[in-house]
């Protein structure tokens, strides 16, 4: 099962192998091999770099290499090759050395698809992650939208940087995002709400699609987005990254800096992530009011007290504020029926502008996390985790009488998260994962509005208990586990008639969970996997009491509190493998079931009050069904030359009623040529991509779900190039990529300002990474 864990290179170093002394210090000997991960097999033409010597070596036909002039002493080593990420390594020799180096060689054809593993566990999810190259050449993208690289994955945008990312037709409260293992606590409720994560923080970002995200507390229906920054390595010296992109579509402009180092004491690493655009622009004009910035920063520290006991503290603060097209915000029901219909929004203008003003959006979020882990031996051990949060999110309307600068919504949200857990990796290969956690959320609307607030404060209590249980055969990952989850809430809210008078409700929720997956190694690379599962979601703070104007998504939403919870059965069925080692294959196939599914609703009317007049949107409840599956192919033409394809088919359906649900993914086609080179000049990992991208037209609705017909379906091409140097002690990545190239005229069924503007035009992106 080790060839699945494809993301972190496995090296392994035998040091002590002196076998003469010589006369001349500097006649020791380094032999070395550099194989698939996946396959065993030997990599050709990897790339070895000396950073202290300055030189380096190409592996041969066998994949190896050989230095017989080394000296004693201690080395930075790169490794890498076409299609991976750079590894380094930090030798100390004193004697002839053998190194052994698993890299993952295909990463970069199924997007670094792998078996999730922590400790040596295995489970029978299946999972798709991002890596560090991945997230570096798409630093201008938000969370969302780096994710939509991942078949299956597509983003429900509100305009430009507001995008929440959307699993197998899921969004919003139905899938958990969790930020160094602690699951988002913020106004998450919003389709315009963006995650308040700064995606450069992470090392890896992982969705784990299917059933058994058993051991994270939150609404998940199923799928699971992991941000997971890196461990500080055990080096004592200091290193760093700084990332620089700048986009031509909203002149935007983006400066990360990392630096971190394992000193005597602890381990220490710090992010800092500016990023600044201005108006974005479709094929024709700009969308005014759509820049955004933010300013964020990461604070991590570890240490390990002893071989049994290691702890760290992590703090981040996000910060940042987004514009909304203001030609979304319309004064009365005429021009609102003429902006449905209108080639060009109201209020557009012909000069860019980095201004920002109302209507717009100001976040802020806090964490603080920390963990210590005793192990009673290296297959035994207890997690105990305490984390904080804290969220202020305000945002503003364009007002009357110069009251613009005052917040229509202003809501403030503390969390306090405990968590305990155990796991035991028992004999004949069964293991036990089991725990406890406590949740404490308070949600307050601040008194500075001067209108009705959206949603009422709450607290809520939230208490859970699970356990998971997997036993490993030769060729079978059997898995199953169970969970309980106790939330209290207790909700106050203002009546909407006069006199005011504050009506008060308190909800008590009862829900068990549970999944079975087994996965079987069918032989010659090939694996299936098929997981079944049964949860629960309470319905929202929001779907319950909603009243009044969402002003980013320009609609007034009204609640039920009559709603019920939802419950939903999943079945997945994953196949992986390739053929030959040339061509490479996945698939994941769902049917998933939910009754009681709560959605937002069109309603067939335009409301007109003394704030503009919105489209209406009412939540109800009916009972649903989600068919589809998730395609993935790449075929290796030569060493150089990949071709790669996704397609993504997704039918939702309202069976209370027998319509189509609103708000489904579009199906849609991927297709890329890619084209490596190892070594050019003083370059290396050279490549060259086209890609282009098919939506196809969201037919699977009726004219009367919607206040305008869905957008035809749209072509987009792309293109992409990088490559890596190395200077002295720096590694520079550098990488060009270009968006819809052809300068289409479209608009995306996901878009929520598709009834009013195009999407975005051409977008020219240039970036940098240095390492040190």
């Amino acid at each position: 099962m080790l060839r699945l864990c494809k993301h972190i290179a496995i090296i392994i170093i035998i040091l002590g192998l002196s076998v003469v002394s010589f006369a001349q210090n500097c006649n020791l000997t380094v032999y070395g091999s550099v194989k698939d991960l996946s396959t065993g097999k030997p990599i050709i033409f990897a790339n070895i770099f000396v950073q202290e010597l300055q030189s380096g070596y190409v592996t041969d036909s066998k994949g190896n290499f050989i230095s017989n002039t080394m000296c004693p002493g201690k080395y930075h080593v790169y490794i890498s090759h076409i299609g991976c990420e750079t590894q380094e390594l930090y030798l100390n020799i004193s004697g002839d050395t053998v190194i052994t180096v698993f890299l993952d060689h295909n990463n970069h054809l199924l997007n670094e698809i792998s078996i999730t593993e922590e400790g040596g566990e295995i489970t029978t999810e299946e999972t798709q992650s991002l890596n560090s190259k991945n997230i570096t050449q798409n630093s201008n993208k938000s969370l969302a939208s780096m994710l939509e690289s991942i078949s299956g994955v597509s983003t429900i945008n509100n305009g430009s940087g507001i995008s929440n990312p959307v699993v197998d037709g899921l969004y919003g409260n139905r899938i958990s995002i969790l930020n160094n293992g602690i699951v988002q606590s913020g106004q998450q409720w919003g389709v315009d709400h963006s995650p308040e994560i700064d995606p450069l923080v992470a090392n890896r970002i992982t969705v784990i699609k299917g059933v058994g995200a058993l051991e994270y507390q939150g609404s998940s229906l199923g799928s699971i987005i992991l941000v997971e920054p890196e461990k500080i390595d055990m080096e004592p010296h200091l290193h760093g990254e700084a990332r620089y992109f700048f986009e031509t579509n909203g002149f935007g402009n983006g400066l990360n800096l990392e630096l971190q180092q394992y000193s005597k004491i602890f381990g220490w690493r710090a992010i800092g992530t500016i990023k600044k655009s201005g108006d974005n622009r479709t094929s024709k004009y700009f969308l005014r009011n759509t820049g955004n910035q933010q300013a964020n920063i990461a604070l991590q520290f570890e240490k390990l007290w002893n071989k049994n006991w290691f702890s760290d503290l992590y703090f981040s603060s996000f910060n940042a504020d987004y514009g909304i097209l203001r030609g979304s915000h319309i004064g009365n029901l005429t021009d609102l029926e003429e902006a449905f219909e209108r080639d060009v929004p109201f209020y557009t203008q012909d000069q860019f502008s980095y201004s920002i003003s109302a209507p717009y959006q100001k976040v802020n979020h806090l964490l603080l996390k920390f963990h210590t882990k005793y192990s009673i031996s290296e297959k035994q051990w207890f997690d105990f985790t305490y984390a904080g949060q804290y969220n202020l999110r305000k945002e503003f309307d364009v007002r009357r009488s110069g009251r613009s600068d005052i917040p229509a919504l202003s809501l403030k949200q503390s969390s306090n998260y405990f968590e305990g857990k155990y796991r035991n990796y028992l004999t004949n290969n069964w293991e036990l994962k089991a725990g406890v956690q406590l949740n404490m959320v308070n949600n307050t609307n601040l008194p500075e509005t001067g209108i009705l607030p959206l949603i009422p404060d709450y607290n809520a209590y939230e208490f859970g208990v699970f356990g998971v249980i997997s036993k490993t055969f030769e060729k079978t990952t059997f898995e199953f586990g169970g969970r309980y989850d106790l939330e209290n809430r207790e909700v106050a809210t203002i009546s909407s008639s006069i006199p005011r008078e504050i009506i008060r409700f308190e909800n008590d929720y009862h829900n068990f969970s549970g999944m079975v997956g087994i996965s079987y190694q069918l032989g010659d690379g090939w694996e299936a996997a098929y997981n079944f599962g049964s949860t629960s979601r309470n319905p929202e703070v929001n779907e319950l009491y909603s009243s009044g104007l969402h002003q980013g998504v320009a609609g007034i939403e009204e609640g039920d509190p009559d709603l019920g919870k939802e419950i939903s059965f999943k079945n997945t069925l994953s196949i992986k493998g390739a053929v030959k080692d040339r061509l490479f294959f996945e698939g994941l196939f769902y049917f998933q079931q939910i009754n009681n599914f709560i959605f937002l609703n069109p309603q067939d009317e335009v409301r007109l009050t003394i704030r503009g007049a919105f489209p209406v949107f009412k939540y109800e409840q009916t009972d649903a069904r989600l068919i589809g599956f998730d395609l993935t192919a790449t075929c290796k033409l030569t060493e150089q030359f990949n071709i790669t394809g996704k397609y993504s088919y997704l039918n939702g359906h309202d069976l209370s009623n027998d319509i189509p649900l609103v708000y489904m993914p579009p199906n849609n086609l991927y297709a890329d040529f890619s084209y490596y080179i190892p070594k050019f000049g003083k370059f290396q990992n050279i490549e060259f991509q086209i890609n282009s991208r098919l939506v196809f037209e969201q037919k699977n609705i009726l004219p009367s779900q919607d206040f305008l017909a869905p957008p035809e379906s749209y072509y987009l091409i792309g293109l992409k190039a990088s490559a890596e140097k190395q200077l002295s002690k720096l590694r520079l990545n550098m990488y060009v990529r270009v968006e819809n190239l052809l300068n289409e005229t479209y608009r995306d069924y996901l878009n929520r300002q598709r009834y009013f503007a195009d999407d975005l035009g051409f977008n020219l992106i240039v970036g940098i990474n240095i390492s040190f």
